[in-house]
This record gives structure tokens, sequence and C-alpha cells, in this order.
């Protein structure tokens, strides 16, 4: 059963959640290939004094902000179930988090 609230125009604000997902999701994805590869953790190293962190941050805004943009632009006058979107979220953020963790990113290790 759908909560009548559940399914008003709030496209846009889904975007917004879903988009920090995403970023969260790929920093923890940037990091553990950071780990794994050693040419993606060189290629990630934008400045010499921050190493890859450099790199898997500003991809992660980079990613997070142009998701939002598309996501914006897909939903903005739709009906979107805020439910569904704030569970997409969860997911992807907990995805993230495990990402970034010393203790799964390190099984990868070289």
């Amino acid at each position: 059963m759908t909560n009548s609230h559940d399914m008003e125009t709030l496209g846009g604000a889904s975007a917004a959640f879903v988009a920090s997902g995403i970023g969260c999701a790929a920093l923890g994805l940037l990091t553990t290939l950071a780990q794994i590869s050693v040419s993606v953790k060189n290629l990630l190293n934008w400045w010499n004094p921050a190493g890859p962190l450099s790199g898997k941050s500003g991809l992660a805004v980079i990613i997070w902000i142009a998701s939002w943009i598309v996501l914006h632009a897909v939903w903005k006058n739709k009906a979107v179930s805020v439910h569904r979107a704030l569970t997409v979220t969860l997911v992807l953020i907990a995805v993230g988090v495990i990402g970034t963790f010393p203790t799964f990113f390190e099984m990868f290790g070289h």
C-alpha cells in the first residue's frame, strides 16, 4: 500500500537524495579500486601532498553533481516514490561506507 504523500511530485528532492548516494558509492568504489590497481591509484593522484585521496574525493564530487543534474532533469516534475528513493540512497551510502573501510579494501591489496 502506497501512502499518498509518498508519490507526490517530489522528483527534485528524490534526485538530490539518490545523487548523494551515488556520490558516496563512487567514493567507496574509487577507494577500493585505488587499493586494487597501482595504475588507478596513480591516476587518482591529482595533488602529491594529498596523494590519491585528491582524485578519489574530486571524482566522487564530480559524479555526485553530474548524477544530481541528470536525475533532477529527468525527475523534476515527476511523481517519484520518496520511500523508494530513500531506500536506494541508504543502500548506496552503505556501499560507499563499506568501500572506504580499510578492513574491506585491504582484502584486495597487493
